[in-house]
């Protein structure tokens, strides 16, 4: 079973910076798996904010971050990131990363695992 952990999310003012990771366990290599980033905030559903292809070639972002954040792995590390910066109070949620078995050069359509999340707020 994969595992995955969230790290680094925190308390930041905006226009502020945060990069959040995404740890796998060791027995599973994150190389064959596309990664994704959603967000829930409070009273709102699942939005999917970022993603990234296995090999990191391809990423997508929505539109209520792109130019904000950048999505990027290190496989070799068995980790992939989340680089946040000028965040606004919107951006307030519980992140969580998702992955799925899926070696196309592209983002993948569903996930099979999920970590537990880490909490980002962003107010003054």
């Amino acid at each position: 079973q994969l595992q995955l952990v969230e790290s680094g999310g925190g308390l930041v003012q905006p226009g502020g910076s945060l990069r959040l990771s995404c740890a796998a366990s060791r027995s599973i290599t994150l190389a064959n798996y596309a990664i994704g980033w959603f967000r829930q905030a409070p009273g709102k559903e699942y939005e999917e904010v970022s993603c990234i292809s296995s090999s990191g070639g391809s990423t997508n972002y929505s539109d209520s971050v792109k130019d904000r954040f950048t999505i990027s792995r290190d496989n070799a590390k068995n980790t992939v990131y989340l680089q946040m910066t000028s965040l606004k109070p919107e951006d307030t949620a519980v992140y969580y990363c998702a992955a799925v078995f899926w070696r196309k050069p592209l983002c993948a359509p569903t996930y099979d695992y999920w970590g537990q999340g880490t909490q980002v707020t962003v107010s003054s």
